[in-house]
């Protein structure tokens, strides 16, 4: 990463206002919520972002806004769930910018329901995309450069459920435990490499998957049980990001990064 001296303004994260300046970024899961608002952090950065969804209508608003705002995005449909999907975004990406610089592994699903009440078709739509998902588009981004030979890096989205379960999201939280598993495994290999996966593991925000929870009594009750007695503010997960996923963050590698008010820390 070059700066053009040392002077180079920042911003309130801590982080370089360049410091992802032209690299080329895959967003998953940018439809809304977690993915629509990394990719628009990092277009803001001087990223060149990829955003990919299944929902390709959803994208390009978010692809305008970056645009309007002086930003460079552009959208392409993309199923994790489908190898076509993952080779064909792949092979747009890499004609409409080049090589991937750094990918956020972040699409994913929940279903809340006990193990007992789980049925096949929950677990194989849970794990298909937040783990298997996760594996397909990790293996082609980082497959791709390493055939580039791209110093990158790889962000998957896990969850505080990943590290320690909550009652009634078994498949949720075992699926989330194995991206970061999965994390692990990835760093180990790719170290050697100079390609460093971490996983950012969310609390409680904020999005379209939980709002209609979080708006219940049941909802407020519990957030109020958490040390910090309220949900994250998105903006509160741009820093802990931009360290992941940018020269600041050099040295660190193979870390699952908790972002949750203190929530993992909490009495039992």
């Amino acid at each position: 990463m070059t700066h053009k001296n040392d002077s180079t303004k920042i911003n309130t994260s801590g982080i370089n206002s360049d410091s992802m300046l032209n690299k080329v970024v895959l967003v998953t899961g940018a439809s809304s919520g977690l993915g629509a608002h990394f990719a628009t952090v990092l277009a803001k950065s001087g990223a060149k972002v990829i955003v990919g969804a299944r929902r390709i209508e959803k994208l390009q608003n978010i692809v305008d806004a970056i645009n309007n705002d002086g930003g460079q995005a552009t959208a392409i449909e993309l199923d994790v769930t489908q190898p076509n999907s993952v080779s064909h975004a792949m092979t747009s990406a890499l004609r409409i910018y080049g090589p991937i610089d750094c990918l956020i592994n972040n699409a994913g699903v929940a279903e809340s329901k006990r193990f007992v009440n789980l049925t096949e078709d929950d677990w194989q739509y849970i794990l298909n995309t937040n783990l298997t998902g996760a594996w397909r588009v990790a293996k082609a981004v980082t497959s791709q450069m390493l055939e580039y030979n791209i110093k990158g890096n790889v962000v998957n989205i896990a969850s505080i459920l990943g590290l320690r379960v909550g009652f009634g999201d078994s498949c949720y939280a075992i699926s989330k435990a194995g991206v970061v598993q999965m994390t692990k495994a990835m760093a180990l290999e790719f170290a050697s490499k100079q390609i460093r996966v971490n996983a950012l593991c969310p609390g409680y925000f904020k999005t379209e998957m939980n709002e209609d929870y979080f708006k219940s009594e049941k909802g407020k009750s519990y957030i109020e049980q958490t040390p910090a007695k309220r949900i994250g503010q998105l903006d509160e997960l741009t820093g802990p990001l931009m360290l992941l996923c940018s020269d600041a963050g050099s040295f660190i590698n193979g870390v699952a990064l908790p972002v949750d008010g203190g929530h993992m820390v909490s009495s039992l």
